[in-house]
């Protein structure tokens, strides 16, 4: 069984043993005595099972068990303590034990909310509200059940609940003690000093395009989605100016696994302004970085990106030989882009396709009538790649696969989620029973070059209720908190840095880090034994444990976020900062 199994698990086990306890105690309060004692003793034995969850959770890692040990084992004790004893010997009367079991649910629902509403890590001011939320709900079932406490067990536990109201409530809404990244700051221009060889510009702005014979709205660079296909050559020195022409929100371009100077990273904030209706702003790099990559705004990113603002970007390291193709995946308004195209190919020729994956959630590939080999995946050559078949691959939000092969005589097709979206020749296969690829076990090894962690960081993806802004809201979190109160990851320059990415939520969150690359180390504890795995898009899926490393090469301040963009604007961006 997976964490990810786990931690669903658990969650149902925890909403059984609620809803078991709490309709307990409502049916015996009703007096009815047989449904009581059967609701009740399925509580029982749910809250008893839950310890096995917990246990294998707390195996896998504590920080998948964290506040289940800290808060909602001590409130399960207590549920059970105080309704298993009355439950045994439940005398002919059995609404007098309803306010036990109707404690026991208070208990057991208030430990749930934690994980739910709070999540990791755990914390003396979500116990305390939870405690809280325990004694004033026992307090007025009381009042409304009888028999009425006496007046010392009375005034006990409004002292307990006040007590923990407002102790739990000051320590959840104070301030974080670690300040998050700087949002005001000067951005130094570290552009490339040199003339440009290589002049474009896009000029983002509403436009409505043809889908699939449908005019749909989109925000367009170039009045086209998406975007001009940009293409450079190893040493080539690009300016690309940005113009907005009325995207009122504003626009960046974020140059993405591209690894450029801070200062042309494109984050509205962080290493530039905005640039707003009517205004531009010139990006300059060298491209001496080659493989498939692409752009996008930043700005709003979550909108702009899924309205259009998107497009391909190759360096290539001579000019193209054989057959290259790209295909940007996206949906836009509903709709699946690239529509099919079909490209007769010469038996022979040697084909490279760049697949790329610009929306927020998982595409499968697969590439049907001919073996073929991952030569790159976000950017980076592999070692020592092996002819596949009938073997799909899964790019992740922002993710980049280069396949290649050699045109056999019959056609060939590439299939993103069962259907064609470029192809030789007419295809037919069924490609939905493949297996997928799993890219840390493929290809040639070699050994890992850093002997040494300078600095090591922990980041727990989560979701919990954010109660840090002018209003509460429910967000995506990093070790509990959300932008922009994530303190940053502080390195200083040389510095071999790990990350352990840890997965406690039950969606997928696709990582990725500006400004670098990193190193896949191992994945739930199995290290990677294929080609060395340097990727800036990866999915950490429900329950896993990503190890990562990298060195700091590249001064500046950069994003670290869930590419799965709506996410990231919900809170899950944090930042690496270097000193």
């Amino acid at each position: 069984m997976t964490s990810g199994s786990l931690i669903a698990a658990d969650l149902v086990i925890a909403v059984l043993a609620a809803a078991g306890w709490l309709g307990g105690g409502a049916t015996a309060a009703a007096r009815r005595r047989p449904l009581a004692l059967g609701l009740a003793t399925f509580a029982l034995v749910a809250t008893l099972a839950r310890a096995i969850t917990i246990v294998a959770l707390a195996r896998a890692g504590w920080w998948f068990a964290a506040e289940k040990i800290l808060i909602a084992a001590p409130l399960s004790l207590a549920a059970v303590v105080v309704a298993g004893p009355r439950l045994l010997r439940a005398p002919r009367d059995i609404r007098s034990v309803a306010v036990p079991l109707l404690f026991a649910g208070y208990a057991v629902s208030s430990a749930l909310l934690v994980t739910v509403l709070h999540g990791y890590p755990a914390s003396a001011g979500a116990g305390l509200l939870a405690v809280a939320g325990v004694a004033a709900a026992t307090a007025v079932t009381w009042r409304v059940l009888g028999p009425r406490p006496s007046g010392t067990v009375s005034r006990t536990v409004l002292a307990v609940g006040v007590a923990a109201l407002v102790t739990g409530t000051g320590l959840a809404v104070a301030p974080n003690p670690a300040s998050g990244v700087p949002h005001d700051h000067d951005y130094p221009d570290t552009r490339t000093v040199g003339e440009p060889t290589r002049r474009v510009t896009l000029t983002a702005g509403t436009t409505t395009v043809n889908v699939s014979g449908r005019a749909v709205a989109a925000w367009a660079f170039n009045g086209q989605v998406p975007g001009p296909e940009l293409t450079a050559t190893v040493g080539d020195v690009l300016e690309v100016t940005l113009r907005n022409r009325d995207i009122e929100r504003g626009v960046t371009l974020h140059w993405h696994g591209y690894d450029v100077p801070n200062s042309q990273d494109g984050v509205p904030g962080i290493t530039q302004e905005a640039v707003l209706p009517g205004q531009e702003f010139v990006y300059r790099f060298t491209a001496d970085q080659v493989g498939t990559y692409w752009y996008h705004t930043h700005s709003v990113s979550d909108v702009g990106v899924r309205m259009g603002l998107y497009g391909v970007l190759v360096v290539r390291p001579a000019p193209a030989t054989g057959v290259d193709v790209t295909v940007p995946v996206h949906t836009l308004a509903g709709l699946p882009l690239p529509e099919p195209t079909t490209e007769p190919i010469e038996a022979g020729t040697p084909v490279r396709l760049r697949l790329i994956n610009t929306d927020s959630t998982t595409h499968r590939y697969a590439l049907a009538g001919t073996s073929f080999r991952v030569a790159a995946i976000d950017g980076y050559d592999l070692h020592g790649p092996t002819p596949l078949v009938d073997t799909a691959v899964l790019i992740p939000a922002g993710g980049r696969y280069d396949l290649v092969f050699t045109a056999p005589a019959a056609p060939v097709a590439l299939f993103v989620d069962g259907r064609a979206v470029y192809s030789t020749g007419p295809v037919s296969t069924a490609t939905g029973e493949w297996p997928a690829l799993d890219p840390l076990t493929y290809g040639a090894s070699s050994p890992v070059p850093f002997s040494r962690f300078d600095k090591r960081f922990d980041l727990v993806l989560d979701r919990g209720l954010d109660l840090h802004g002018l209003l509460p809201r429910y967000a995506h979190t990093v070790n509990g908190a959300a932008d922009p109160d994530i303190p940053p990851q502080v390195v200083r320059l040389g510095d071999v840095v790990k990350f352990t990415i840890v997965n406690r939520s039950l969606v997928v969150h696709p990582w990725h880090l500006h400004g670098h690359h990193v190193l896949v180390l191992s994945r739930d504890g199995r290290p990677a034994i294929g080609s060395p795995l340097w990727l800036d898009s990866f999915d950490v899926r429900p329950g896993e444990v990503w190890e990562v490393a990298f060195r700091a090469d590249n001064p500046g301040v950069w994003a670290n976020h869930c590419h799965n963009l709506p996410h990231a604007d919900a809170g899950m961006m944090t930042h690496l900062m270097y000193e």
